[in-house]
């Protein structure tokens, strides 16, 4: 009995045997088809990552080639040289156009690249916020008040990433109107906002104080200053 158990085991794991390297010959090219493609994907993953960046590196020493021209005119000419490729490159080359072209005397120009930029529906929204306020703030006498306003309320909404900003300019708006109490109200919102930067903070207290007013601190601020008392107790 012990020799015909042995006997079966060994054939059973013949049949096993024989069985695997069946499979093997079948389904085999299936295990090192996936290993050539991980290996591949992760070698062109490598690959577009080198030319990214490399890309990134040549637009960015051809900006910095471009602006290292002491004229701005110069440096407008040698910007609008340059081939942006991705989009958000080519949003950020505008507004880098548009400025130079502003400080070389031609805001109509500049203020023509940045309308483009602003209602540009591919780049990136962030892109076109800037480019829109940036516009805003050029045009200045030459744009209707009420329109300045109405663009400049819209940007103020909460989820705008330049609603504080948009809201100085309103505040501005304000004052050339001679509505001292709006403007200092308006200046009051950006104090007490908890998103409102230190530098922003500091020219709404100034022009506060400028208008006849008194700057009330924000919550923080209030919280930050009670502290010494307290620990004074």
């Amino acid at each position: 009995m012990s020799n015909t158990d042995s006997f079966i085991e060994e054939v059973n794991e013949e049949v096993r045997r024989d069985r695997f390297y069946g499979y093997l010959r079948r389904y085999g090219w299936i295990a090192i088809l996936a290993v050539i493609l991980i290996v591949s994907g992760a070698a062109w993953s490598e690959y577009r990552k080198s030319q990214t960046r490399a890309q990134a590196e040549a637009l960015g020493d051809a900006m910095l080639s471009a602006l290292a021209d002491n004229d701005s005119t110069d440096r407008v000419t040698a910007l609008a040289a340059i081939e942006p490729g991705a989009p958000s490159s080519a949003a950020v080359l505008l507004l880098m156009t548009a400025a130079e072209q502003s400080d070389a005397g031609d805001t109509a120009a500049s203020i023509e690249t940045l309308n483009a930029v602003a209602l540009d529906g591919e780049l990136p929204e962030i892109y076109r916020q800037i480019a829109q306020f940036k516009s805003l703030t050029l045009q200045g006498g030459s744009t209707p008040v009420a329109d300045r306003r109405q663009a400049l309320e819209a940007m103020a909404q909460p989820g705008n990433a330049l609603r504080l900003l948009a809201t100085e300019q309103l505040a501005l708006i304000d004052i050339d109107e001679g509505d001292a109490d709006a403007a200092i109200a308006r200046y009051q919102a950006i104090i007490s906002d908890a998103e409102t930067t230190s530098d922003l903070q500091q020219r709404a207290r100034q022009v506060i104080v400028a208008l006849g007013g008194e700057p009330e601190l924000g919550n923080d601020a209030a919280q930050f200053g009670a502290q010494p008392a307290e620990n004074g107790n």
